[in-house]
């Protein structure tokens, strides 16, 4: 997680104090003064200045502002701008239920009601993005635990296997899939006892335990799968096993692990950079909604992510962590900070924001229905009478573009569309297109190789 510009401050005090302490110490065990050698006394001088310097650039980088300011946009773009809003204007959509930003670094290209919180449909998806990031870091995964509260013989598993969820917002079929075959590989292939299940266990986007049990337990055993379990096998690598683990007790859920259990297996989840991608690029409300529980719920992803963003808090109002809903608001200049932040975030790592967000053209989603820039990286929302578009821009003469669009005032989610389309192809017509990424936006590709995976804690005899 980011240190809060006061606690890097502090931190950069309290070091200064330690190196003065220990400066004094090594004076008085060596009997000697700092005046004693002027060559070296300079040296440290000097050192201590640098340090000292670079601890200062740390924290007013830090400290600088995401969003450009809101005043004196670019009169050229700004008047595009305008054309763009008179011409919904003419079609029955009032200009005070359109918000758009953009900015490039810290130059602010337009603005209309920027600073206004309006419903932001699935770009409240970028607030959930920034808080999880920010709380657990792009390579927390999250645990589920497997054990036993019996002796594997011949096979048989002589008790109970339980489960201990661990939050896992993608824990899908592939998931019980590969645990059902693990288990065969430690030689379980029958469980006499019950499946209890222990905690907050999801499956399938599911949240249900009774339902979310009942579905492991037809994962874990190929003679049990329904179509869409057979369906997503077919989606997994040639030769992948079918595992059976046939469980002849109930499911039983329980509040607390049983005093006998033994660890078997842990599942790791995809890590947390690799969860996001996948909620953002196919919009997926469930796992946003688990993922913003997760960290505190819907009003602690608006407080933590106006906070992170630098912008007031009155910019970000949520009712849920999806963006389901017309009460979720956001400002134009709140959702394009967001994405500053993240980006800002996870440049430390080696990242950038799209390896949490879809390139248009390169990232399979719901944006491939959209006429969009090619290599732009972003975000939709769409409502019955929202649609909203938010992200980064890459283009030549301007360099990257940060931007947010925002349509209300109707149903008119393909008409919104559309015009956001043309909008932004016009913007690339003039600023012209870049041919491959920039640095700032290109994804880590050793992403690609970050999966999930289950390790055996425990072999029984």
């Amino acid at each position: 997680m980011l240190l809060s510009n006061q606690r890097m401050l502090n931190l950069f005090n309290l070091n200064a104090a330690r190196s003065l302490a220990l400066l004094t110490l090594l004076i008085v065990v060596t009997g000697c003064s700092p005046e004693s050698d002027s060559t070296e006394s300079s040296i440290n001088e000097a050192e201590n200045t640098t340090t000292a310097q670079e601890a200062k650039e740390v924290v007013e980088k830090t400290n600088a502002p995401l969003s450009a300011s809101p005043d004196n946009p670019n009169p050229e773009t700004q008047q595009q701008i305008q054309q763009y809003l008179n011409d919904l204007a003419a079609k029955g959509f009032g200009k005070e239920k359109q918000g758009v930003w953009m900015q490039t670094g810290d130059t602010l290209l337009t603005n209309h009601q920027g600073t206004v919180p309006l419903s932001a449909a699935s770009i409240t998806k970028v607030a959930t993005t920034l808080v999880a990031l920010e709380t657990f870091g792009p390579d927390y995964q999250f645990v589920t635990q497997i054990g036993a509260t019996g002796p594997i013989e011949d096979g048989v598993l002589q008790g109970d296997l339980v489960i201990e969820g661990g939050e896992d917002p993608f824990f899908i079929w592939e998931e019980a899939i590969a645990l059902g075959n693990t288990l065969n590989e430690m030689g379980i292939k029958r469980v006499t006892g019950n499946l209890v299940v222990i905690g907050k266990f999801y499956m399938n986007f599911a949240t249900d335990t009774l339902t979310t049990g009942n579905l492991l337990k037809q994962g874990l055993n190929s003679q049990l799968w329904s179509t869409e379990a057979q369906t997503q096998y077919r989606t997994m690598p040639p030769g992948t096993p079918r595992p059976k683990v046939a469980i002849s007790g109930s499911l039983q859920i329980l509040p607390l692990p049983p005093s006998n259990l033994d660890p078997l297996v842990r599942h790791y989840s995809f890590p947390m950079a690799e969860l996001l991608k996948k909620m953002n690029r196919y919009s997926n409300n469930k796992m946003s909604e688990m993922l913003a529980n997760s960290v505190g719920g819907a009003k602690a992803v608006a407080r933590k992510a106006a906070e992170a963003a630098k912008v007031p808090a009155a910019e970000i109002s949520l009712q849920n962590g999806s963006g389901l809903g017309i009460d979720n608001r956001i400002s134009p200049r709140a959702a394009t900070a967001m994405f500053l932040a993240i980006n800002r975030y996870l440049k430390p790592h080696s990242m950038t924001v799209a390896d949490v967000f879809a390139i248009v053209g390169e990232d399979e989603g719901i944006l491939d229905e959209r006429q969009l820039p090619k290599l732009a990286v972003v975000k939709s929302g769409s409502l019955d009478n929202v649609s909203a578009l938010a992200g980064a821009l890459p283009t030549k003469s301007q360099g990257t573009v940060w931007f947010t669009i925002i349509n209300g005032g109707g149903e008119n989610l393909k008409g919104f569309r559309s015009t956001q389309e043309s909008l932004l192809q016009e913007f690339i017509n003039q600023w012209e297109a870049q041919q491959s990424l920039p640095a700032e936006l290109t994804p880590n590709p050793d992403r690609m190789s970050k999966a999930s995976s289950n390790e055996i804690v425990k072999k029984q005899s």
